[in-house]
């Protein structure tokens, strides 16, 4: 996809909705909320969208920088049924999205002399992190910054869009979505995660709270509402199950040795292993509606890196009563099992990624997270 195009597509997308914002709150503020919903009806939920879902990571990440307005528009008229932003807070309590709380990789920071103090280096979930962290700047700083792209080595062509759009908050993500739900007459929906719980937590700028109330007044309260609140962290959702009706999902780490961070600091032995056996899974049932593995869960790489023998995960979640959305999707070689690479040597070539959905589809999964929108939604086909 030519990336000047892509530019003035996703502004224009974005001049759209920002036209149909105040119509599109109206309208779905006066829209009658669904009629309660016992156990035996959750099926009905996100009856009106396309199925499996369509969950675009950090927006259309693969054609423009991540976890912009420009990404998620473009996301949206590639017909995504949620939109996925990670969310982080400020250091005056506001939520905005990015995929960590270091600003250097996915910003031009380092270009603001006026900033370069705040350079420092900090433990994050165990982790010795250097950069600037959106916790020690105000909402107002963080809006004079620019987003570039995070892996220009693989997506050079997004670095063309370096700097042509900012660092979005949550309310603005909200209000875009509304504004393409008038434009494109269709519902969707966003998939907000909670990065660095834990750590936020203990900087006095939890977002659990914040994050619910901002969701509520915006209209979103019921479990049908297009919402889904993931983290990687287990005391979250479960705080998160006494605040809202909103449906949660659970996270996997890749690795399934790690601990949940949370659980880390409680010293209660927890691993994702553990959580990932029927047991565990039960158990996260108590409290989310979803979990999102990573994908070598449900079909793990062979040595080879092609994709092996599909496990139970995807049944066993069922069996639990959970839905499975797997991350991440990528259509680059270096992201692809070996089987759908194509023969061009370069990382950032593009492969087969229609073979790797149709592997996952085949184990029975209930939605995705993709970097590349377009390329599932072909795969999935109308959904008329």
């Amino acid at each position: 996809m030519e990336r000047r195009t892509v530019l003035l597509s996703v502004l224009l997308l974005i001049g759209i909705a920002g036209l149909s914002a105040a119509i599109a709150i109206g309208v779905i503020r006066s829209r009658p909320e669904p009629s309660e919903t016992s156990d035996s009806d959750e099926k009905e939920y996100d009856s009106e969208l396309c199925h499996p879902l369509l969950i675009a990571h950090r927006g259309a990440s693969g054609y423009v920088p991540e976890h912009t307005l420009g990404a998620y528009a473009l996301a949206a008229s590639m017909g995504s049924d949620y939109l996925e932003p990670d969310v982080v807070m400020t250091k005056d309590g506001h939520i905005i999205a990015r995929h960590d709380n270091e600003l250097g990789l996915t910003t031009n920071v380092a270009e603001h002399p006026e900033f370069a103090s705040r350079y420092r280096t900090q433990m994050v979930d165990g982790r010795q992190v250097s950069g600037w962290f959106t916790e020690d700047f105000t909402l107002a700083e963080i809006k004079t910054l620019r987003a570039i792209e995070r892996i220009p080595e693989i997506r050079p062509g997004n670095t063309r869009m370096d700097g042509a759009f900012d660092v979005p908050t949550m309310q603005e993500i909200i209000d875009l979505t509304k504004g393409l739900e008038v434009s494109l007459n269709r519902r969707i929906g966003i998939y907000p995660e909670i990065k660095h719980g834990t750590h936020f937590q203990r900087l006095g700028l939890a977002m659990e709270r914040p994050l619910v109330d901002l969701l509520h007044k915006n209209g979103y309260t019921r479990p049908e509402s297009l919402i889904y609140i993931q983290s990687f962290e287990v005391s979250n959702l479960k705080e998160l199950k006494n605040m809202t009706d909103l449906r949660l999902i659970q996270l996997f780490a890749g690795n399934s040795a790690l601990p949940p961070f949370d659980q880390y600091v409680q010293g209660t032995g927890l691993t994702y292993a553990q959580m990932a056996t029927p047991e565990g899974l039960r158990e996260i049932a108590t409290y989310a509606y979803a979990v999102g593995p990573d994908k070598g869960y449900i079909i793990p790489r062979n040595a080879d890196q092609t994709l092996g023998t599909p496990t139970s995960f995807v049944q066993d979640a069922h069996a639990a009563g959970l839905k499975v959305h797997p991350y991440t999707f990528r259509s680059e070689n270096v992201y692809l099992p070996a089987e759908y690479r194509s023969a061009d040597p370069s990382p950032a070539a593009l492969g087969d990624a229609a073979g790797e959905y149709r592997a996952f589809l085949a184990a029975g999964i209930d939605g995705l997270f993709t970097d590349h929108p377009d390329d599932f939604a072909n795969v999935r086909g109308s959904c008329d």
